[in-house]
């Protein structure tokens, strides 16, 4: 595999209620792949699917694009948009992988297993920014320095365009 940025997208595993931000998700899957880079993610449900599958959807997407670190011990319960599955048997402790496999992070809605994933990004210094207009943690967090140990806030995205710019910026791109 080329040596390609990772963006982690962190997000809700259900988005049944919200097609908008499915919607979403894959836009930002496919614009993620347009820039060259790959996708990491939770390799579950909800958000994690639709950015995978967005990301296939790029002209630019290559066998191996769309990364699963999973919470299980078995691959085989990754979604189908997943190239690279990579069962961990860690549970909820595996966020911190999705978040460190990133180069830059994107948060999507989002419950209580996106905020750690939100926090360790910050903790560990990753460049961090999340969808504002999707609600959750995503939206309360948006705009907002998690707490003193950094100069900076967690960057507002408002849609797909503004998270291409971003990535651009942070990647070097």
């Amino acid at each position: 595999m080329s040596d390609k940025p990772i963006v982690s997208v962190f997000g809700s595993n259900d988005l049944s209620d919200t097609p908008e931000v499915e919607v979403l998700c894959e836009e930002l899957g496919k614009a993620i792949v347009d820039l060259g880079c790959r996708v990491a993610c939770g390799g579950l449900g909800g958000s994690m699917t639709a950015v995978c599958k967005g990301a296939r959807s790029s002209d630019g997407y290559q066998s191996g694009d769309t990364v699963g670190i999973l919470p299980m011990d078995d691959s085989a319960v990754a979604n189908s948009y997943v190239d690279v599955a990579i069962p961990t048997g860690l549970g909820l402790f595996r966020n911190m992988l999705v978040a460190r496999a990133g180069d830059a992070c994107i948060a999507i809605r989002g419950g209580s297993g996106t905020l750690s994933e939100i926090a360790f990004a910050w903790q560990i210094d990753k460049p961090v920014a999340a969808m504002s207009s999707t609600g959750g943690w995503s939206g309360e967090l948006a705009g907002r320095a998690l707490d003193q140990r950094r100069g900076d806030v967690v960057a507002d995205l408002a849609n797909v365009t503004e998270a291409v710019a971003w990535l651009e910026d942070v990647l070097d791109l």
